[in-house]
């Protein structure tokens, strides 16, 4: 090897072993202090950004973790940017932070940014009150399942004849080889569908006091509102910025001055060792279901 080829042999081995070593007791989130106050009142911002599933639910689950355990936390915030996601990954959240608010009696304010919809709002109604920027766009009340149907591109423009063997007359139902029947369709509703819709449903209701399953009913049809509109319709309390959600929630939680913090991912040795320069494609098993089975999401589907 070359003089320069031994020198990045022998840092990357100085690098693999630090990553080994601090991997053992490394803390999956750290904290940043956002504002200034007293270290023993704190208001602790927890973030919910993206498209939801079950990494994000853990993300969640690590970052309430390290809330809970720090006894100078008073109150949460949970800054929620997503158009939502999984059915499993924003039940997950919605949990945790119910459960996060019973086991300490601490209040909890949801700060809406950009877009808070479908399972964004599913998460956030498990707060006490629920913030929105002017420009937030919430609601989003539904379920939402789509999948193609490739019967005519395999079967007339690949010649290529799928075989399904199978026990059970509903196995294969919904089948990406066949056009669904009403009876299909209905199938999907009536075992998919509707359940998750009814969900939703019941969870806004218990969230929102203000409003009755008849009010949540007239606007679970999918439809997104603006901030304005959402305050009108009870769908949240209130219309302002992250300042405005740090003293509602220091107003709840009874403290005149906090420190607030936010917790972010560290970044270590191992983002750069475990950074690939090659983008190719890799079809496993695993994206082969990812990308043929159909799966019902609490999932706003338009323009980010």
């Amino acid at each position: 090897l070359s003089m320069l080829g031994n020198i990045m042999l022998f840092l990357m081995l100085i690098g693999v072993g630090i990553v080994a070593f601090a991997g053992k007791g490394e803390k999956k989130f750290i904290e940043e202090v956002i504002q200034d106050g007293p270290r023993t009142a704190r208001i602790a911002i927890v973030s919910i950004n993206g498209i939801i599933d079950e990494q994000q639910a853990r993300e969640v689950y690590y970052q309430l973790k390290e809330a809970r355990e720090d006894k100078s936390v008073k109150a949460l915030i949970i800054r929620v940017n997503s158009p939502g996601g999984t059915l499993s990954g924003s039940d997950q959240i919605h949990n945790e932070i119910a459960k996060y608010r019973e086991e300490t009696n601490q209040p909890t304010v949801a700060f809406m940014q950009g877009v808070a919809a479908s399972g964004g709002y599913y998460s956030s109604v498990a707060c006490n009150e629920i913030i929105a920027e002017p420009t937030a766009i919430t609601g989003s009340i539904g379920v939402i399942m789509q999948y193609l149907v490739l019967q005519q591109l395999l079967e007339e423009k690949l010649g290529i004849q799928p075989i399904i063997i199978k026990a059970g007359s509903k196995k294969d139902w919904p089948n990406l080889f066949q056009k669904p029947t009403d009876e299909q369709l209905q199938y999907m509703h009536e075992r998919i569908i509707d359940p998750a819709y009814n969900r939703f449903v019941k969870v806004v209701v218990d969230g929102r006091t203000s409003l009755t399953e008849a009010d949540v009913r007239r606007l679970a049809d999918g439809s997104i509102y603006w901030a304005d509109k959402a305050l009108e319709e009870k769908l949240i309390d209130d219309i302002g910025y992250l300042k405005d959600a740090i003293e509602k929630a220091k107003s709840l939680a009874n403290v005149k001055h906090a420190q607030v913090i936010e917790y972010r991912k560290p970044f270590s040795l191992a983002d750069i060792l475990s950074a690939k320069t090659d983008v190719s494609l890799k079809f496993d098993r695993r994206t082969l279901y990812d990308v043929a089975v159909p799966q019902a999401l609490y999932l706003w589907t338009g323009p980010q």
